[in-house]
Formats: structure tokens, C-alpha cells, sequence
């Protein structure tokens, strides 16, 4: 995606646009902020869950408890197919598709904002703060839920998964976003806000640190399992580390 316009300059920006980290608490010593979307800006979990189930019923092997599809919930979708019910690549891919064939038309719209998400948006961009998305989720899908919920406005950059199959792992995207925003040098200006283990371990893997938010759909367990920078229970406890 082209860049969008910059966020506006505050008092703690410099002119170059970067942070005056000196002397500062951890919570500003940050630039960027790369943004999950699954479970971290909206909750999604029923159009995924609906449309995974219709994959699952279409290659005979169904699943009529939507509960245990929220499993699906943030991971890659070819991996997680695998995983679930033990398909070989080949059936993996063929789910993919049946999953897209309802998604794409009805499960890409039972989805909603979670409550202060755009405030905090707002607030962070008038701070200062370059905003990015980074999710495993396909970039064409990201940016259609974007525009859809009018969010597109509040970030740098958009950056996905390929509906090919490339760029699924989450240390790949974040990658592309931090080339994308130019500051695949300034990792520690950068931090990670996602619900699952999958956005630590590839925020830790990509050398940036992150933040989980415990509203999304990663299970507290799961969570201090992948040991985070700091674990949030609300967008306001979020708010809050930002000071």
C-alpha cells in the first residue's frame, strides 16, 4: 500500500519525525506502532469461525461446535487447517478455498470494532505516532475490513499475508512492514499489539518487542507462555502504557 499522509508532529517528535527517545520510560520510547488485526483491532472471530466451518463441512470432515474453530483465530489458515483435522497440503489448500468462498462474500462482514479502538487510534495518531497493520490475514482482505470499518485513514501502511500462500508467518509480515515504513533499522523504535502467541514469537523473531492485548483470542496461558513485553487487559490499559 502507498503511503498514506503522515501522522501529525507532536511536541515529541522530532523534525525528522523520530521519537526523542533520550531519557524516556519504555512506553515512549517507540515510533511505530505495528498493529494485529484479528482480535486486536476488531473481533472477528464470527465470520472466521462460520466460514472455517463451512470449509471443514465441504471437505467431509465437519465440525459443528463454532467454540473449538476459534483455534483459527489468528494463526495462518493453511497451517492451521493442517493442524486441526491433520490434512495433507494438498486437502490443507482445497479448505483454504472453500473457507474463502463464504468468507469473501458474508464472513468478512460479521466482524466488529472492539469498543475505544478508534479513539485510541486517534489519540495515538495525534501523539504522533506512525500507525501500521500487520496481519497474517491476506492484505486484500485487511484492507476491505479497513475500509469497511473507515480505519484505513489511521495507518502508514496495510501490510497481509498473499493469497498465494506467501508471507503467512508473522515474522514475515512484520518484516514487510518494517521495509514498507523504512525502519527495518530502528527496531527498537518499533512495537508489536496482537492477541496471540503467534504475534510475540514473530515480533521476538523479527528483534521488536511486544505488547498482548488479553481481549483478543489467545488464552491468558498462552499468553504468559510466550512472555511478552506487557500483557493488557482493555484498549484503555493500552491507552495507559502509552501513557
Amino acid at each position: 500500500m502507498g503511503a498514506l499522509s503522515e501522522p501529525g508532529v507532536s511536541a515529541g517528535v522530532m523534525e525528522d519525525n523520530i521519537l526523542d527517545i533520550s531519557g524516556k520510560p519504555e512506553e515512549f520510547m517507540y515510533k511505530a506502532v505495528l498493529f494485529d488485526l484479528d482480535g486486536t483491532l476488531t473481533e472477528s472471530g464470527e465470520g472466521i469461525t462460520r466460514s472455517v466451518q463451512y470449509a471443514l463441512e465441504k471437505i467431509g470432515r465437519p465440525e459443528p461446535d463454532l467454540e473449538k474453530l476459534k483455534v483459527f483465530v489468528g494463526p495462518p489458515l493453511l497451517e492451521q487447517f493442517m493442524k486441526y483435522v491433520d490434512l495433507d497440503e494438498e486437502t490443507g489448500r482445497e479448505a483454504v478455498a472453500f473457507y474463502r468462498e463464504r468468507y469473501g462474500v458474508t464472513g468478512i462482514y460479521e466482524n466488529k470494532l472492539y469498543p475505544g479502538i478508534l479513539e485510541a487510534l486517534m489519540e495515538l495518531r495525534q501523539k504522533g505516532y506512525v500507525l501500521a497493520v500487520a496481519s497474517s490475514k491476506p492484505e486484500y482482505y485487511v484492507k476491505q475490513i479497513l475500509d469497511y470499518f473507515h480505519l484505513t485513514e489511521y495507518f502508514q501502511e496495510i501490510v497481509g499475508s498473499e493469497l498465494d500462500g506467501d508471507r503467512t508467518r508473522k515474522s514475515q509480515v512484520i518484516e514487510e512492514a518494517l521495509k514498507r515504513l523504512n525502519l527495518a533499522g530502528n527496531r527498537d523504535q518499533v512495537l508489536m499489539v496482537g492477541d496471540r502467541e503467534h504475534d510475540i514469537l514473530g515480533a521476538r523473531e523479527a528483534g521488536i518487542k511486544c505488547v498482548a492485548v488479553s481481549f483478543g483470542y489467545g488464552t491468558m496461558e498462552e499468553l504468559c507462555r510466550a512472555e511478552p513485553l506487557q500483557i493488557v487487559n482493555s484498549v484503555q490499559e493500552l491507552m495507559d502504557f502509552f501513557g
